[in-house]
C-alpha cells in the first residue's frame, strides 16, 4: 500500500514544440467546459479517481475559469474524459501543469487519456507556454505511462523521489 504521507511525484515536459498533431479518436467528441458542466466533472473525476472532488475546491476557487483550457472528451453527450490547461505566477513569470487527467473507467485503456492530455497541452502552447508540469501519485502507473510517452520527465524534488521514481519505471 502507498504512504499517503508521501509527497506528490512531479514531471516536466521541458518543451512543447515538438508535441504530435491531435486527432480525437475516432467515435468520440472533444468539447470545452460549458455552463452548468460542474457537476460533470465531479462525476467523471468521482469514478476516476474513486473519490469525491469538488470543482470549486480544485478548480473554480483558484484561479479565473477559462472554459476553453478545461476539456471533456465525449461519447455523444457523455464527458468520459477530461483534463484541464492550468496556469499559475504572474504574468512574467507563468507555470503551466497539466491538470486532474481523468478518464472514465469502463473506458479505460482506449487512448482517451492520452488524446485529452495531448490537447490540453496544444492549448497550453497555443496560450504562450513553452513547458509544463503536472503531478501524480506513485500508484497511478497507467497515467505515468501516458505522461511518459507524451514526453513528461521526472523531476527530484525530495529526498523520496529517486528511489520511487526508479521502482516506478521498473514497474512500467
Amino acid at each position: 500500500m502507498v504512504d499517503q504521507a508521501l509527497s506528490k511525484l512531479v514531471m516536466k515536459k521541458e518543451m512543447l514544440s515538438d508535441l504530435p498533431v491531435f486527432h480525437c479518436p475516432t467515435g468520440y467528441l472533444i468539447r470545452h467546459f460549458e455552463p452548468d458542466d460542474e457537476r460533470n466533472w465531479e462525476e467523471l473525476i468521482r469514478h476516476s479517481f474513486t473519490r469525491e472532488v469538488k470543482f470549486a475546491h480544485k478548480i473554480s476557487d483558484h484561479v479565473p475559469l477559462y472554459s476553453d483550457r478545461l476539456l471533456f472528451i465525449c461519447r455523444g453527450d457523455q464527458p468520459v474524459a477530461t483534463a484541464t490547461a492550468w496556469e499559475s505566477g504572474s504574468e512574467d513569470n507563468k507555470n503551466w501543469y497539466l491538470h486532474m487527467v481523468g478518464v472514465l473507467p469502463e473506458y479505460s485503456g482506449k487512448g482517451l487519456g492520452y488524446a485529452v492530455s495531448l490537447a490540453v497541452l496544444h492549448k497550453i502552447r497555443d496560450s504562450g507556454g513553452t513547458a509544463a508540469c503536472l503531478e501524480t501519485d506513485d500508484f497511478r502507473l497507467p497515467a505515468i505511462r501516458i505522461y511518459l510517452k507524451l514526453g513528461f520527465q521526472p523531476v527530484y524534488l525530495d529526498e523520496s523521489h529517486p528511489e520511487r521514481w526508479e521502482r516506478i519505471l521498473q514497474r512500467l
